[in-house]
């Protein structure tokens, strides 16, 4: 029997949760802050899930509510994730994390390592598949020169004026916009500001999305050797420009401006804002798109390998369809661990690591193929349909 801890309760926690849960050999746990969440996973879980509330952001808590795991899934905001872990690795734990830090996990690294545990950091879709699928093809073509990243979660219906609903936290997206970009460029890290070169491509189903400069390579720019890599979010025609006025008028500001007697954090009204304003209406999903595409040589001829996904909302489990791409990973990458099938030496690893094991791999494409998480590869470029200097504007609902 395993014990498995879930820290977070959230949308994706909850998803990660009811799949480990489906097997009798496992117990899961739930630990979070909020007792609404709680009483919600509580009820829809069949009784399989327990629950614990405790406020992660004490460490103390952290510790005492891991103590008796087997192992611990991290699904905590990301502002919270680093200082979660430290404690989970001084519980001496291992783990399975998608809060996606803003901090370089590589300090833990060392900590991990004298612990003797093996922990995953980074392992949802993107990062984590994206970092995956990158490596994995790299690897497959001889000379990689060229390696982009685009993915994009977005409801299915678009709604004037931003074109876009939140299926996670709103604080995340917006920390997507604000944080500089790193991109690589004949091998040397470049800075972008976020939100900048902005190009439309078309996906088969959805139409084109605009493809903009965030902050994904993450630890790709570390473990991967090819010359050119960007990794690109991708948003409905209109989003960007909006989300470029409002980050230099400063509403996405974490310095106080006075207000009447009052001093205002401009981002924490936004925040307040953009809960209703980015909320997915009930009855409608979303979709998940990702294309990771490498170019260079293979055989003495100039190649391309990619790989895409096209994801939506599951209406038979309520789920949303960032959940389930981002849940997932997580979850099957936890039966491996607790199998004893990933093979990797203490310490805190990125998901690259199972790119390199093809075993591993398949293990992991097939899991996410039962849950209908499909990952499709092709090696012809997709044909450009976008009229010659513009963007195809599609309907948008006002």
């Amino acid at each position: 029997m395993h014990q498995i801890t879930v820290l977070g309760g959230g949308l994706v926690g909850a998803v990660i949760a009811r799949d480990l849960a489906q097997d009798d050999d496992n117990r899961v746990t739930v630990v979070d802050v909020n007792p609404d969440i709680l009483q919600r996973i509580a009820s829809s879980h069949g009784g399989r899930v327990s629950t614990i509330k405790a406020d992660l952001r004490d460490a103390s808590q952290v510790r005492n509510v891991v103590r008796d795991a087997d192992a611990v899934v991290g699904a905590v905001p990301g502002w919270l994730g680093y200082s979660v872990l430290e404690q989970v690795i001084a519980a001496s734990k291992p783990f399975v994390d998608i809060s996606f830090m803003p901090q370089d996990p590589r300090p833990l690294d060392e900590a991990a390592r004298a612990k003797g545990i093996v922990g995953l950091v980074d392992f949802g879709v993107a990062p984590g598949m994206s970092n995956i699928l990158a490596t994995r093809l790299a690897l497959d073509m001889e000379q990689p020169k060229d390696l982009r990243i685009y993915v994009g979660g977005l409801p299915q219906v678009r709604r004037w004026p931003y074109q876009y609903a939140a299926v996670f936290s709103p604080a995340d997206v917006i920390e997507e916009y604000t944080r500089e970009a790193r991109l690589v460029e004949n091998r040397k890290i470049v800075i972008r500001t976020a939100l900048t070169e902005v190009e439309p491509l078309d996906f088969d189903g959805v139409g084109t999305l605009e493809a903009f400069n965030s902050d994904g390579l993450r630890s790709l720019m570390w473990t991967l050797d090819v010359p050119n890599m960007k990794e690109k979010t991708l948003r409905y025609p209109g989003h960007v420009e909006t989300m470029r006025v409002l980050r230099e008028t400063g509403f996405f500001s974490h310095r106080a401006v006075r207000v009447g007697n009052v001093d205002v954090r401009p981002v924490d009204l936004t925040l307040a804002l953009f809960a209703n304003a980015w909320k997915l209406p009930d009855g409608e999903g979303d979709l998940t798109v990702m294309r990771v595409e490498v170019e260079g040589e293979h055989e003495g001829e100039v190649a391309y390998f990619a790989y895409d996904l096209h994801d939506r909302y599951d209406p038979a489990t309520r789920t949303t369809s960032m959940a389930r791409t981002t849940g997932f990973p997580c979850a099957v990458a936890m039966r491996l661990m607790l199998a004893g099938q990933l093979s990797l030496e203490p310490g805190v690893h990125f998901p690259e690591a199972v790119a390199r094991k093809p075993n591993v791999l398949a293990d992991l494409m097939a899991g996410l193929e039962q849950r209908g998480v499909v990952f499709r590869f092709r090696s012809e470029r997709p044909e450009a349909t976008t009229p010659p200097g513009g963007i195809r504007r599609l309907p948008t609902v006002q």
